[in-house]
């Protein structure tokens, strides 16, 4: 089988990394730290199975272009992509399936706006309607930082016109948690859960992220709640699209809270999660074209199975990251990492210049650790991250630290 990867960051290079194993392998345009990169439009390539990687694109219509030229597409169409576009239209397809989410409100006016958080507890989330590149999302305890952001985003100061309509909800409390689920637009399984870590800090401390670092399995998460959440969540959302017409084959990934009444979906992404998918398609004992292709032909009949063992992924960032990253920085040290047992650095914000790789993107690189438990996936991960340097790194040092020391406690 010939797969063509769409998309150029970390995500992209584990997705071309995971299906290279049975299938030959194409990544559009990728960038110069992903072996298998082409500089061609996806419109313009000849494959067996097209799978697009980045929101932007699937929001825009990519998938659908690609079906009109008769090509087997795993991705959603522009109409299921809207999950994702418009946070306000994904809140009212999960009120209408009856899926469990945070109470809430959309406004496009500040004065309701402001009144709505008045009405809420003390924890306060507020997120751009549109795409920001996984940064419209503001969480705080303060009521004057909530009240700013609602100004800043209606005004388009922050976001243009993707915040100039904010959904704001009232903050939930218990352990997150990323469920990934493959669709045919009728049925859907479930990858092994991840947990991501979004601000740039230690302790989530600073501002959110596209994502610091992620883990996988997650010991808070076994079978019978994946079974939960696909029961709950999944289920329920597929059946509510194909209510309205929309034939959903794609990654459906559930970003959930698991509270004390149980597991809510604070969000749902049309796409594998970055770096959720450096963390969990390593770990993958199927064939993965495989079960993409059945799930882009409608059919899907395989079980996903993953191994029995842990994997760890370390986001290594620009100096500068997440408000204004430094670019054009020499990298060092990918081949030394990348040389450590269970270990594979995927490449994000990477570009080619003389003498090899430079700087060109806030997330840099993402430094996997593979290994029998979380605790040696961790070590791993984190010392090839040693080994890797350009000038102002950065990257956070618990990531999967509180599960691994569970993990060892037990």
């Amino acid at each position: 089988m010939r797969a063509v990867v769409v998309g150029s960051g970390g995500r992209e290079h584990a997705l071309a990394h995971v299906l290279s194993r049975t299938a030959e392998v194409v990544v559009t345009p990728g960038n110069a730290g992903i072996p298998w990169s082409v500089a061609a439009p996806p419109e313009d390539l000849e494959a067996d199975l097209f799978v697009i990687g980045p929101e932007a694109p699937l929001v825009e219509g990519l998938a659908d272009r690609l079906r009109r030229q008769g090509k087997r597409v795993f991705g959603p169409g522009a109409d299921g992509a809207r999950l994702e576009g418009s946070k306000a239209w994904m809140k009212e397809v999960l009120v209408s399936a009856g899926v469990p989410t945070a109470r809430h409100g959309t406004f496009s006016e500040p004065e309701p706006a402001l009144a709505f958080l008045e009405s809420l507890p003390g924890l306060y989330v507020v997120k751009t309607d549109g795409l920001a590149a996984g940064k419209g999302v503001v969480v705080t305890e303060s009521l004057a930082e909530a009240r700013e952001t609602v100004r800043g985003y209606l005004s388009g100061e922050a976001f243009g016109d993707a915040g100039r309509t904010v959904v704001i909800e009232e903050g939930l409390s218990g352990p997150e948690l990323s469920v990934l689920a493959i669709c045919d637009g009728r049925t859907a399984v479930a990858l092994e859960p991840a947990q991501d870590f979004k601000r740039v800090g230690d302790g989530d401390r600073g501002p959110n992220t596209g994502g610091m670092g992620a883990y996988s399995p997650v010991p808070v998460a076994g079978p019978g709640m994946v079974s939960t959440v696909m029961e709950r969540a999944i289920e329920p959302t597929v059946a509510a699209l194909r209510g309205r017409g929309i034939d959903y084959r794609g990654v459906l990934y559930a970003g959930l809270m698991l509270t004390a009444e149980g597991p809510k979906v604070l969000e749902y992404n049309v796409r594998f999660g970055d770096p959720e998918t450096q963390v969990v398609l390593p770990r993958l004992r199927s064939d993965l074209a495989t079960l993409l292709a059945e799930a882009a032909d409608g059919s899907l009949r395989s079980i996903p199975e993953s191994d029995d063992g842990a994997a760890v992924t370390v986001v290594c960032a620009a100096e500068g990251y997440p408000s204004a990253p430094r670019l054009g920085d020499p990298i060092s040290g990918i081949d030394e990492a990348n040389a450590i047992e269970g270990v594979t650095v995927f490449a994000a914000g990477v570009r080619a210049d003389v003498g090899g790789l430079v700087t060109a993107g806030g997330r840099v690189l993402s430094v996997t650790g593979q290994g029998p438990n979380l605790a040696s996936a961790r070590a791993r991960a984190y010392e090839a991250v040693s080994k890797v340097r350009w000038r102002g790194m950065h990257h956070r040092t618990d990531i999967a630290e509180r599960a691994a020391n569970e993990e060892i406690d037990r």
